[in-house]
C-alpha cells in the first residue's frame, strides 16, 4: 500500500497552527516549521499570564484603595483591619472602584473604619 503525502490530516494540522499564526512578524506567520515554536511559545505566555492577571489586578486594587485611604489619613493596612472590625465584608475590587468613581460613599465607608477603630 502506498504511502500518503499529502493527506488531509497532514494539511488540516498545519492550517490549525498557521491560522494561530496568523498576525506574527515575518516567518513566524508563514512558515510552519517557525509557526509551531512560535504558538507553542504563544500558548505557555498564555497560559501563565492567565494566572499572572489576577495577581497584577490584585495589586492594581490595592494600590487603588490605599492612595483613596492616605487622602483620608489612613493607611491601607488599619483600613483593611477596620472594616474587618467593622464587619464590613466588601471585595477589594468593589473597593477599587468605589475609591475612584464614588468618592463620598467611600469617604463614609472610611469614617466607619475610623469610628471601629477608636
Amino acid at each position: 500500500m502506498p504511502r500518503a503525502v499529502d493527506g488531509t490530516k497532514h494539511k488540516d494540522r498545519r492550517k490549525k497552527i498557521l491560522d494561530q499564526a496568523k498576525g506574527y512578524w515575518g516567518r513566524r506567520s508563514t512558515n510552519y516549521r517557525i509557526a509551531k515554536d512560535a504558538v507553542a511559545k504563544a500558548g505557555q505566555y498564555a497560559y501563565r499570564d492567565r494566572r499572572n492577571r489576577k495577581r497584577e489586578f490584585r495589586a492594581l486594587w490595592i494600590a487603588r484603595i490605599s492612595a483613596g485611604v492616605q487622602s483620608e489619613g489612613l493607611n491601607y493596612s488599619t483600613f483593611m483591619h477596620g472594616l474587618k472590625l467593622a464587619n464590613i465584608e466588601i471585595n477589594r475590587k468593589a473597593l477599587s472602584n468605589m475609591a475612584i468613581e464614588d468618592k463620598e460613599s467611600f469617604k463614609q465607608l472610611v469614617d466607619q473604619v475610623k469610628v471601629a477603630l477608636s
